[in-house]
């Protein structure tokens, strides 16, 4: 029989880690590949992980609510034929062999060093550093503190520390010369004296070892923010966060800490839009089986506008900018719970108007039935919202990291506005939105902000009434 790690896959290039939120499998159900073993969820979306192998369940690492980062095994599966793989940290190196002329002293020594590395504190990953499961219960067994493990050099992708680095850093800690090596030859019949010396000896390295990992155990106090208790009388109602709501919050705080947002608004006129889209939409429905909505006319819109300003259509990394190629516009959409997700149309640049229509209609179809695959919401580069779907005529929305602009889409009203004619001024009726742009300010300067959300009002108010699709 043998073992398989069952590990939580990739699931994008931002995502690091998923919360369990439910498992589909018991231990010593047999699971047949393809089969989902548990559902998972990131702070967008929800999805499922299969098995690679047919098999049984026979453990589980990790219980619902736990969070799990990518690559971790969550769960071991028995399979039919081939070697147990053993998922153990290597076996620990063996004391040096002590004499048995003083058998008391030696037991000191011996219990001193498991109390040592049992001392050592539980080594964590980190936002800079993961590890794995196997990497930690070597640095376990070993005595390894988190600060001694921090300073391996990792060869592993993104330089994570594999097994094989931490067996080497072991054998180059093990091969350096101690002060008992360095003790000059005695003959092979020691005197008593002597074998004692020898104890004493091993005993003041294990107390230098014991003085050696006490400062890793001692962590800096950080003074957290306590909650500050809010009264609640006998009518209120407490209602706990859900899930995706509290990792939602963490994301808005998250983001508005870390870019400077900056709004810039501006209104835009879309008479010709709203007249062309009455024109055509009903034919458009009938021909196609697509509703012909606002949405996919202003996402090209602003995809040109992306391609006009590059500069907007980036992310920072440090003190980097890393400017994007690819045109991937991320559209916010409400679930049925209240909640968004930001479902994202890969290459826009690259599609028609009726592939824009196509592709938002899948997207948003997918979004309010709970079918999206984490795919779906990754990688994009802009993010539009349409705060005019609740009736709200501008807003100040914050940026999807690591991007460093969004668009609000205001309502569509009809509002009494200046016309320049031949003839001269007049008023009339016209069919006019506001625009909100909201950047980030550490790399986005007003005039860039200013200038790009100018060219979507530009493309939108010159529409043309006599356009095909």
């Amino acid at each position: 029989m043998a073992k398989f790690e069952l590990k939580l896959p990739k699931m994008g290039e931002s995502v690091a880690e998923a919360t369990i939120t439910s498992w589909l499998k018991d231990v010593g159900d047999t699971i047949e590949a393809d089969e989902a073993v548990l559902e998972i969820a990131t702070d967008k979306v929800d999805s499922e992980v299969p098995s690679e192998v047919d098999g049984v369940l026979i453990e589980k690492l990790f219980n619902v609510d736990d969070v799990v980062q990518v690559g971790q095994t969550i769960a071991v599966i028995e399979t039919e034929g081939g070697e147990t793989v053993e998922v153990k940290a290597s076996a620990v190196e063996s004391e040096p062999t002590v004499e048995p002329a003083a058998p008391k002293v030696v037991a000191e020594v011996a219990q001193t060093v498991v109390a040592a590395k049992a001392s050592v504190e539980p080594v964590v990953s980190t936002e800079d550093r993961f590890y794995s499961p196997l990497v930690k219960n070597i640095a376990k067994q070993e005595g390894i503190s988190q600060a001694e493990l921090d300073t391996i050099a990792g060869t592993g992708k993104d330089e994570r520390v594999t097994k094989n680095d931490i067996k080497a850093y072991l054998e180059s800690r093990s091969s350096a010369p101690s002060p008992a090596q360095k003790s000059e030859p005695v003959s092979a019949t020691k005197s008593e004296d002597t074998k004692t010396l020898d104890v004493e000896r091993s005993r003041n390295s294990i107390e230098k070892t014991k003085s050696d990992i006490a400062p890793a155990q001692e962590k800096p106090k950080v003074d957290k923010p306590v909650d500050k208790p809010i009264a609640v009388t006998g009518g209120d109602e407490v209602i706990e966060m859900t899930r995706m709501g509290k990792l939602i919050s963490k994301y808005m705080v998250d983001s508005v800490q870390t870019s400077a947002h900056v709004q810039s608004f501006i209104e835009a006129d879309v008479t010709n839009i709203w007249n062309w889209r009455k024109k055509i939409k009903d034919g458009f429905m009938k021909r196609e089986g697509e509703n012909l909505t606002f949405t996919p006319i202003f996402m090209e819109a602003i995809t040109k506008a992306l391609k006009d300003f590059p500069m907007m259509n980036i992310s920072v990394q440090g003190d980097k900018i890393i400017k994007k190629k690819a045109i991937n516009v991320g559209m916010a959409a409400a679930l049925p719970d209240g909640n968004l997700i930001v479902p994202v149309i890969k290459n826009a640049d690259q599609l028609n108007l009726f592939g824009m229509v196509k592709r938002v209609n899948d997207l948003a179809n997918r979004a309010r039935l709970g079918q999206l695959s984490p795919d779906d919401i990754q990688g994009g580069t802009y993010t539009v919202t349409n705060v005019g779907t609740f009736g709200s005529i501008m807003g100040t929305p914050i940026i999807n990291q690591p991007q460093v602009g969004i668009l609000a889409l205001g309502a569509i009203r009809k509002t009494p506005a200046v016309i320049e004619g031949p003839d001269g001024d007049y008023i009339g009726i016209r069919f006019k939105m506001y625009l909100s742009h909201s950047y980030d300010h550490r790399v986005v300067n007003g005039a860039l902000g200013g200038q790009f959300v100018k060219a979507v009002k530009d493309y939108l108010e010159a529409w043309d009434m006599d356009r095909e699709v």
